[in-house]
């Protein structure tokens, strides 16, 4: 995770030196600057420079992967992954029923908005315990 914690520390060093540049270079004219792209660039420095620090601190407490030793073969690397789940169809029920939310407070429908808080929680829990019953039980 050591390489992944670089890249994200290389992204925030170009952000930190970008963002105060934009700022002047927007400023220059008589508009007053362009604060929504200011504020946006500093909000993307802010979240590199956290991921920065989340992968830094956890590639401190783990041991090196395969692919972070300089001693390692392929073989190393074999084996089993993790758990992928297979298909389901949970997550679009869940996003149809976030966008009839969506939909309902767009059109200050509330009922259409109460429905799909409904739905939503039916879907949710279908997405949080498709693991529990049929094909895939544990």
């Amino acid at each position: 995770m050591k390489a992944e914690a670089m890249i994200f520390a290389i992204c925030t060093a170009f952000l930190v030196l970008v963002t105060p540049a934009y700022w002047f270079i927007t400023s220059a004219g008589d508009t007053g600057g362009d604060w929504t792209g200011t504020s946006a660039l500093t909000m993307t420095t802010l979240l590199t420079m956290m991921v920065t620090f989340y992968l830094g601190f956890h590639a401190k407490k783990m041991e090196p992967r395969p692919e972070d030793r300089k001693d390692a073969e392929i073989a190393d690397g074999a084996g089993e992954l993790g758990f992928f789940p297979p298909y389901s169809w949970w997550p679009l029920w869940a996003a149809l029923t976030l966008g009839t939310i969506v939909l309902g407070l767009a059109m200050t429908a509330w009922w259409l908005a109460i429905i799909g808080g409904v739905l939503g929680a039916v879907a949710t829990s279908g997405l949080v315990y498709e693991y529990y019953r049929g094909e895939h039980a544990h």
